[in-house]
């Protein structure tokens, strides 16, 4: 319609709609119509700059309206371009935010997990050692009530130590989610020095066991530590649980250069149900443990009857290597 009215001699002011529909095509078109939109836009303004040639130059006038045709596509294009950049950005905001629930969500899961497993050792292991004083001492309360009122004793120092062990773990969860002013006074995690006394609380409840060490343990990384301490005492609470009354357990922590194993074997009754655990929390807690120092656990029974668990961590193993 603009090159059919300037071919009649015909001048409008609508004629500026021309370049507004050039800066739309720029803006929402497809980008592949810009090349033939232009040409034909420089078609039509060298007509208008014939007919125009008795009052301005031909070149002047093609000059002007190239320059305003040329105008009104680099805005439409700046304009498209930048509201193409704010999409992406609202969307890579969106991805990331979506990233950062999920991160979050994560590691929610992870720390319900290491409470979980913590709670199951803490609690699992101290009601298993209670469990057995309270079955021994209603046996020896008639038989020898001195050795009732003992057993009674270390019922309580086994509650005892799992009210403040718990009291830890709650501390720590409390000081996580309210700040540290004002939380409670924590007690250190337990290590390999912690073992010694693990072993003696399993002996009063009616179970010998022997415990032996090589290599420098002490030294071990604090984490490490807390490792080996929770791996010895869920093979412990095991023990407990599925062993005869005059089972003897040996426990076994040897560090070798590089390598960390831990062995606790029992003999056992004859007859061993199956895996300790296996389909809970203990087993399945051991092996995390482990796989956290780049280790392995492995359950069985032994050729006499009893039961072993075998575990090898690495101790120049980071979790970052996965």
């Amino acid at each position: 319609m603009f090159v059919l009215q300037w071919s009649l001699g015909a001048v409008l002011r609508a004629d500026i709609a021309l370049f507004v529909a050039l800066y739309s095509l720029a803006l929402h078109g497809r980008l592949r119509q810009l090349p033939w939109a232009g040409a034909v836009m420089a078609g039509a303004m060298l007509l208008v700059a014939v007919r125009a040639s008795s009052a301005v130059s031909v070149w002047d006038a093609l000059f002007f309206l190239l320059s305003t045709a040329t105008a009104a596509l680099a805005l439409g294009l700046m304009v498209r371009i930048r509201r193409a950049q704010l999409a992406g950005l609202r969307e890579r905001a969106a991805r990331l935010e979506i990233e950062r629930d999920q991160r979050n969500r994560l590691a929610t899961a992870t720390e319900r997990t290491r409470v979980a497993r913590e709670m199951h050792d803490i609690v699992g292991h101290n009601l298993s050692v209670i469990i057995t004083l309270a079955d021994a001492g209603a046996y020896a309360t008639d038989a020898a009530p001195e050795r009732g009122k003992e057993t009674l004793q270390l019922i309580g120092h086994t509650g005892r130590q799992a009210l403040g062990e718990l009291r830890r773990v709650l501390g720590v969860l409390r000081e996580a989610r309210d700040g540290p002013a004002g939380g409670p006074e924590l007690s250190p995690q337990p290590g390999t020095a912690d073992i010694g006394a693990l072993c003696a609380t399993v002996r009063a409840a009616g179970l010998e066991v022997v415990y032996r060490t090589s290599g420098d343990i002490e030294a071990l990384d604090g984490g490490v530590q807390l490792t080996v301490y929770r791996i010895v005492q869920e093979a412990l609470t095991n023990t407990m649980k599925h062993a005869a009354d005059d089972t003897r357990v040996h426990v076994a922590v040897a560090v070798t250069d590089t390598r960390l194993s831990i062995r606790v074997q029992d003999t056992g009754p004859a007859a061993q149900p199956g895996p300790p655990d296996e389909q809970g929390h203990g087993l399945v807690g051991m092996r995390e443990r482990a796989a956290l120092y780049g280790g392995t656990v492995g359950a069985g029974p032994t050729d006499g009857g009893g039961w072993s668990v075998d575990a090898v961590l690495d101790l120049t193993f980071r979790s970052g290597d996965r």
